[in-house]
């Protein structure tokens, strides 16, 4: 599975992901100051999930039509660990009830949302 750590993914969550044999790219770490719309445009390009905290995603699939294969999971949580989203991510990858693809997978403290695009 290929993951795009977005900017404001924590790095101990992307260093976690790693050592569970993920394929992680992380903005923060590979690509500084790339646009939203250039992260979707890479996910796109290289069929990975992205990986968030920022609210536009949501937009930019929904009004501006960008449609990454591989899903979005926007993170909306107040507190936490640095290495916890990392840890959520692992969960909702060996979920076999949860499908990313093609949806926005919101997740909060005590939900996990999806809206198909």
């Amino acid at each position: 599975m290929k993951l795009l750590a977005n900017e404001n993914f924590p790095l101990a969550s992307v260093k976690y992901l790693v050592t569970k044999s993920f394929d992680v790219l992380a903005i923060g770490i590979d690509n500084l100051s790339t646009s939203d719309k250039e992260v979707m445009e890479i996910a796109i390009k290289e069929n990975r999930i992205i990986l968030t905290f920022d609210r536009d995603y949501g937009e930019l699939i929904f009004k501006h039509n960008y449609r990454p294969e591989m899903g979005v999971v926007y993170f909306r949580l107040e507190t936490y660990n640095s290495d916890e989203p990392g840890k959520i991510v692992e969960k909702l990858l060996t979920d076999k009830t949860l499908d990313l693809q093609r949806k926005l997978t919101v997740v909060t403290e005590d939900s996990i949302r999806q809206k198909s695009y």
